[in-house]
Formats: structure tokens, C-alpha cells, sequence
């Protein structure tokens, strides 16, 4: 019996549908935006590189790479941010760099979970799937993150 095949990726359509995606999760994880290029580019290599000619969702894909690869960078000791993320980002008002502040303090792992249910609205099974921990861990970092925002920022945040 024939399987049939999926059709070629179009790399230049690839590439611009899931740059700007990437690049806000690489972000978010590692909250320096050389860092999260880097991470954006590496993925895109390893998809030309690696990735399996059968493969079904070429963005799913690529997802994970760029977690694993935020996740990898920074267990590296000499990874330290040289500038805050809001003095890279267009001038924020005074209350939305508190925000961006806070949301930059949490642990990367929570910044991810938050970031990833969000903005990229994945479920916590998918999540999980893509940290490869249990769907209550990330649960519970889901919701030490909100409480965490919570007081911070005061108020109904999330």
C-alpha cells in the first residue's frame, strides 16, 4: 500500500510564516534579542540539515527546536543578557516596561510556559510536550508565574 507523501516545503514561504513566531519564543525564553536571532537561525539550519523528508507540521518542528535550543543556551555558564530587553524594544510606556521588567524576572522555564500558552496558545499537554516535563509541571509553573505577576503587578494580570 503507497503512503502517500507530503508535498515539499517551501522554504522561503517556511521562513517568513514562522520567523516572527519563533523569534517571540526564543524571546521570551532567553529575553535577549541576539540570543533569540541566534536561536531563531540555528533552528532554521538544523531544519535544512535534519529534519525528516515525512514531516507533517514543518512549524511544530521547528517549535521544538527552538525551545531545546533556548533551553540548551542557557544552561551555558557565560550567558548573561548585556541589556535590558526594554531598552531593545520601541520605547515602552512607564507602566509597560514595569511589566516587561517583572515578566523578564520570572525563571526562563516559567517565562516559557507563559509565552507558550499565551501568545502561541498552546494547550499544557503541548507544552509539555514541547519542554519534555509532565502536564502538571506545567500546570504549576503556569500558576506560580501568574500568582508571581499577580503581586507584582497588582491586580487581575492574567
Amino acid at each position: 500500500m503507497n503512503h502517500p507523501t507530503n508535498p515539499p516545503v517551501d522554504w522561503e514561504t517556511l521562513v517568513t510564516q514562522e520567523e516572527n513566531r519563533l523569534y517571540r519564543t526564543a524571546l521570551a525564553i532567553l529575553g535577549d534579542p541576539s540570543e533569540a536571532q541566534d536561536a531563531v537561525q540555528e533552528a532554521f539550519l538544523a531544519f535544512l540539515e535534519k529534519a525528516p523528508a515525512d514531516l507533517e507540521i514543518p512549524s511544530a518542528w521547528l517549535m521544538r527546536v527552538v525551545v531545546n535550543g533556548c533551553k540548551s543556551r542557557l544552561r551555558l555558564r557565560w550567558r548573561r543578557p548585556t541589556v535590558p530587553l526594554w531598552e531593545e524594544l520601541p520605547a515602552p510606556s512607564p507602566q509597560e516596561r514595569e511589566e516587561l521588567e517583572e515578566l523578564y524576572a520570572l525563571p526562563p522555564q516559567d517565562r516559557a510556559v507563559i509565552h507558550l500558552h499565551y501568545y502561541e496558545g498552546y494547550s499544557t499537554q503541548e507544552i509539555a510536550q514541547l519542554l519534555h516535563c509532565r502536564p502538571g509541571t506545567v500546570r504549576s509553573r503556569l500558576s506560580r508565574a501568574r500568582e508571581r505577576l499577580r503581586r507584582l503587578l497588582g491586580g487581575d494580570f492574567l
